[in-house]
Parts: structure tokens; C-alpha cells; sequence
């Protein structure tokens, strides 16, 4: 089937002969136009897709999936901030993103924490090339590193008085029903392995985890996810139709809101 007539939907761009192919204008607003009834639906780094496309930045079809695009990015990056800020100011405050990707979330969280530093791990060679390449057209201060998320959060250097916020958004695969929603057991690595990762890398830090969901998930995943924090409650962001919509999980270890 002809590029121009195929259906640019998740199936393509994801799974299809799409996945590694940088993008091209047309087919980045033909997925937002396609899936979502709105062509700049991939906005990142707070441009719509013509405007990051005109200053250099440019996408692999996954990414363009992937991505946390600018409305959801800006909601979590809002809720991230509302639940740090009333709390007395540690000497410092990290923010980590073991699955990079875009940078886009970095670049959000980083707005509305200013004075936090970031840093992004990313091991797929492909996808950090494009990333490296859009932060340097587009002239954002954004460290994203070439190492899993293992080796990557097994070498952070934290202070022990330093609050960590860590986004975890893995990919999902086939994690996600389009009938029982996403099952958080089920993502690419699953998303407790995860956690489990950080409160035993870091056991003195206050650490606060915003986990990407879906509106729909399965509760058992969700109920094991939930027991491992102090303090946990989640948002589901309506910027799409009923069904598309994701969502964040944000849980705290060893201090509460």
C-alpha cells in the first residue's frame, strides 16, 4: 500500500515498516490527523510538528508514539511541581528519566522545576542520535545519556538529602488492550522491577516516582504497583477521546505530601 494512502495509525508507526524510519512532515501530522483527529497532535519541546520540523528536529515513527507529547507533558510536569513545592526545599533536586527518549518530559519537568537538574537515559543508539540532534538544533541544555537504565541509574550520583524525582514510562509493547487497558506487569521491563531498582539504589533519598499510565488499567497491576509507597495518588489527564487517554501514578517513598 501506498505511504500516502496507508492508515498512520499506532500499528504503523510502532510495529510496522514505520518503526525506524525518520519521519517526515507530512506523515507526523498524518498520524495526529489519523489517530487522533488533530495533525500537531505530536507537539514537542513546546512547538507544534511544523514548527520543531522547520528549526531541525525530526522523529522516528515509534518515538512519534512514544513521546510524551507537549499537553501531557506540561500537565505532569504542573502536578509534579504542585506536589514538591509545599514541601521544605531539600539542599537539591533530581530529576531522572530512565527512558528518554524525545527528552520531551525532561524539558517539561525541567520548566516547572527550574531550578532542578535533569538528566535522561536512553540505550537505543537511533533514538538518542535524533534526541542529541534535536536538543542541539534546537539549543535546549538537555543530558540525555547513550546507557540502559540499569547501568545508568546504578552510576547516578545523589546526595543523601537530595530529593529524586524519577518519570517511568518503559514502553508498553504489547502491555496494552485495547479492551482490558494497560497492564503495568506487562510493559518492557514491567514498571515494579523498576521501582524496586530505585528504592534499593537509593535508600536514604525522599524519592517521588511519576509512572506514566493509561486511563484504563488493570487494577491487580495497579494495586501491586501502590503498595510500595507511602503515599500515592493518580491523575488522569482528559486531552483526548474516551479511550486515549494517559495518565500519571505518582507515588513517594519515605516522605508524603
Amino acid at each position: 500500500m501506498n505511504d500516502q494512502r496507508a492508515i498512520h495509525d499506532r500499528e504503523l508507526l510502532l510495529g510496522g515498516a514505520k518503526r525506524n524510519a525518520v519521519l517526515e512532515l507530512w506523515e507526523v501530522k498524518r498520524y495526529g490527523s489519523d489517530s487522533y483527529g488533530d495533525a500537531d497532535y505530536v507537539s514537542i519541546y513546546g512547538m507544534r510538528p511544523a514548527d520543531w520540523d522547520a528549526k531541525g528536529a525530526r522523529v522516528l515513527g515509534r518515538t512519534a508514539v512514544e513521546c510524551t507529547r507537549d499537553g501531557l507533558g506540561d500537565a505532569i510536569g504542573k502536578d509534579v511541581a504542585a506536589i514538591v513545592t509545599p514541601r521544605p526545599r531539600p539542599a537539591r533536586t533530581l530529576i531522572v528519566d530512565p527512558f528518554a527518549g524525545s527528552g520531551n518530559t525532561l524539558y517539561w519537568l525541567l520548566r516547572h522545576l527550574p531550578n532542578a537538574r535533569g538528566v535522561g537515559f536512553e540505550s537505543d543508539a537511533g533514538v538518542l542520535r535524533l534526541t542529541r540532534q534535536n536538543m542541539a538544533a534546537l539549543g535546549l541544555p538537555i543530558d540525555v545519556q547513550n546507557v540502559d537504565y540499569l547501568s545508568g541509574l546504578a552510576g547516578l550520583s545523589v546526595a543523601p538529602d537530595e530529593l529524586l524525582i524519577a518519570f517511568i514510562a518503559p514502553p508498553w509493547g504489547d502491555a496494552l488492550d485495547k479492551t482490558s487497558g494497560l497492564d503495568l506487569q506487562r510493559t518492557m521491563p514491567p514498571i515494579a522491577e523498576i521501582v524496586d531498582f530505585l528504592l534499593n539504589r537509593f535508600p536514604q533519598n525522599h524519592l517521588l516516582c511519576a509512572i506514566q499510565v493509561h486511563e484504563i488499567v488493570l487494577p491487580v497491576s495497579m494495586a501491586e504497583l501502590r503498595a510500595r509507597f507511602d503515599w500515592s495518588t493518580e491523575r488522569v489527564y482528559e486531552l483526548n477521546a474516551p479511550g486515549q487517554n494517559h495518565g500519571c501514578l505518582f507515588g513517594t517513598k519515605r516522605w508524603a505530601p
